[in-house]
């Protein structure tokens, strides 16, 4: 399927330099443009790409000013990511979506299977579950007894849904996810560790995205809940009685212990970690590699362990860099007391 850039500037608001007529059928990034692809330049450290680039069609910002001509035909609008994910959107939805329960499958007699749902070769689905319409559940992939699905989700094959989960509408599982694995509970005895039976469930609202193999734990009693719009990258832990604030976004490797409660908005670096029972405010912005111990208020971003400000994060990360040399100036001194100290005695 082709576009015109003013069927694209159209759709995204924007304004057309150049061949209004120029099509395109696919994407590309700026550095590596083809013709008939459509590109995108936010980032400055791309600019000198924006010159050479062989792709028809380039998103640039309004703001942005030219050092000499271009080949490509632009769009200018506020803000050319932001473009480029509404495109890159449209074109997802374009595609065909599969549909049909396959016979390799199982479905519970017992399940109750919505509109247009796609269920694929040995999938699982069990007593007691409902999938809403348009739902798709690739291969391989298993539903619990017990679980409720609402409409348009999509999970990827190797998902594992434990049973009584509830999960919202617009949900997206990518491949190798568990949602609903016994949270990490046992009491220490004479003889070792007791179980702590989970009875609890996972409670997942609308418009949510789980990256590939995230766990995400059932509580021990109650829910553990990630509230809707809050997008997960691969490779997180959530443990059980977690709850995760609407429109949180979390990067791969953050792992957040028992009863953590976090707000909205927030959003954390690439292995975060946080200790358990604690509470994160709204709009907390946390570094990568941060370590949380304790209680953060709202509308703070930080980094480090314990957090901090940037500034002061990068001031000491100076002096820490400085310390074996501040050590060997102060054993220096050290010695030179000594040695003062001793002909003063000897006096």
């Amino acid at each position: 399927m082709e576009f015109t850039a003013k069927q694209i500037a159209e759709f995204i608001q924007g304004r057309v330099e150049g061949d209004e007529n120029a099509t395109v059928h696919t994407f590309a990034k700026i550095e590596e443009g083809v013709s008939g692809a459509i590109s995108f330049l936010s980032n400055p450290k791309y600019t000198h790409y924006l010159y050479d680039t062989k792709s028809s069609i380039v998103l640039i910002n309004e703001d942005f000013e030219l050092e000499r001509g271009v080949n490509a035909t632009l769009i200018r609008v506020k803000n050319a990511y932001e473009c480029v994910a509404k495109l890159l959107q449209l074109y997802e939805s374009s595609k065909p979506k599969k549909a049909g329960i396959d016979s390799l499958a199982f479905v519970s007699p017992n399940a109750k299977i919505g509109k247009d749902v796609y269920i694929g070769a040995f999938a699982y689905i069990g007593d007691g579950s409902i999938i809403g319409d348009y739902t798709q559940v690739y291969p391989n992939t298993v539903i619990g007894d017990g679980v409720k699905i609402g409409k348009g989700c999509i999970f990827y094959p190797n998902v594992t849904i434990y049973q009584g989960c509830k999960l919202g509408n617009n949900i997206t599982i990518h491949a190798g996810s568990v949602i609903g694995a016994d949270g990490f509970g046992f009491a220490p005895s004479t003889e070792g560790y007791d179980k702590i039976p989970q009875i609890g469930i996972v409670t997942i609202e609308d418009n949510v995205e789980i990256g590939a193999n995230t766990c995400v734990d059932r509580s021990t009693m109650g829910s553990t809940y990630i509230r809707k719009g809050v997008k997960l990258d691969n490779l997180v832990q959530v443990a059980h009685n977690v709850e995760i604030g609407e429109n949180t976004v979390m990067s791969a490797q953050v792992g957040i212990a028992g009863s953590t409660k976090i707000g909205s908005w927030c959003m954390f670096g690439g292995q975060v970690g946080l200790a358990g029972h604690i509470q994160i405010g709204d709009k907390v912005f946390l570094g990568a590699q941060s370590g949380v111990p304790g209680n953060i208020k709202s509308n703070q971003t930080l980094i480090g362990t314990p957090p901090m400000e940037p500034k002061q994060y990068f001031k000491s990360q100076v002096i820490i860099r400085r310390l074996p040399d501040m050590y060997k100036q102060l054993n220096e001194i050290q010695k030179e007391l000594d040695e003062l100290k001793n002909k003063l005695e000897s006096k």
